[in-house]
């Protein structure tokens, strides 16, 4: 699970990746705490927007809470009926208000969760994604600690490639720069830069990170605080747990 949005996850490009390991019984108990607390989240989403149905931020939020709780979800068939609830607010959002960010960028959110449950099928809703994450980041390229090219940093890395889709290495690697450039002190920033230098194996890169990272998140922790963010503290502290052995790794090898 990654976080993007005040507590956003970058699994929302998991929709190619499709693969999941064992959850010990400890972040089982975690994930339904997580759950509890989004749950509620949604339903407070659902009544205000159910109360004014012609408020573009109400619906927005709801997008933004469908996306939160299917991070959540126990099942495919859960997390696709908060996706579609997400995606069909948001679309109505962005029809109604074409220059609100946020819409569009739950809206491509939503739709990677959907991805999610598809697999080889989630390849026709990447160019949807992609090109609402293109209309965020023009309207609003700082939203969401510079989400807009974060998730479109990930995209392109994690899709296929030509002919197949839009997967890019260059591409992957300029978004996912300038959403540190734009957002240097979030931490979700640097650690998808820094898993994407290990997975280049980019010894520079991996070594500027780690430094960065270590500076970054005692900050952050001080910043960064209350339940709205606790999930995305056990994320974050997990993959840089993970990232560090990795990363000494890679410097120890010769040039």
């Amino acid at each position: 699970m990654r976080t993007f949005v005040a507590t956003h996850y970058s699994g929302v490009l998991a929709a190619l990746l499709c693969c999941a390991g064992a959850i010990l019984p400890s972040a089982l108990r975690a994930q339904a705490d997580f759950g509890a607390f989004y749950e509620s989240r949604l339903q407070q989403a659902r009544t205000r927007q159910q109360g004014d149905t012609n408020n573009v931020e109400a619906a927005v939020q709801l997008g933004r809470a469908c996306f939160d709780r299917a991070e959540f979800a126990t099942n495919d068939t859960q997390r696709a009926t908060l996706a579609v609830e997400g995606i069909a607010v948001c679309r109505a959002a962005a029809t109604r208000e074409p220059k609100q960010p946020a819409a569009h960028y739950y809206l491509a959110m939503n739709l990677g969760q959907l991805a999610r449950t598809k697999m080889l099928g989630a390849l026709p809703l990447v160019d949807e994604m992609e090109r609402h994450f293109k209309l965020a980041r023009d309207l609003d390229p700082k939203l969401d600690h510079a989400g807009p090219e974060r998730c479109l940093g990930l995209l392109y890395r994690d899709a296929p490639g030509w002919p197949a889709s839009i997967g890019s290495k260059s591409k992957a690697r300029s978004n996912l720069l300038r959403a540190v450039e734009l957002a240097p002190d979030f931490p979700e920033n640097r650690l998808n830069l820094l898993e994407s230098a290990l997975k280049w194996s980019d010894r520079k890169l991996v070594q500027s990170e780690v430094k960065a990272i270590e500076a970054t998140l005692p900050v952050a922790r001080t910043n960064l605080t209350g339940d709205a963010w606790a999930a995305s503290w056990a994320d974050w502290s997990r993959r840089w747990e993970a990232a560090q052995p990795r990363a000494k790794s890679l410097l120890k090898l010769p040039k």
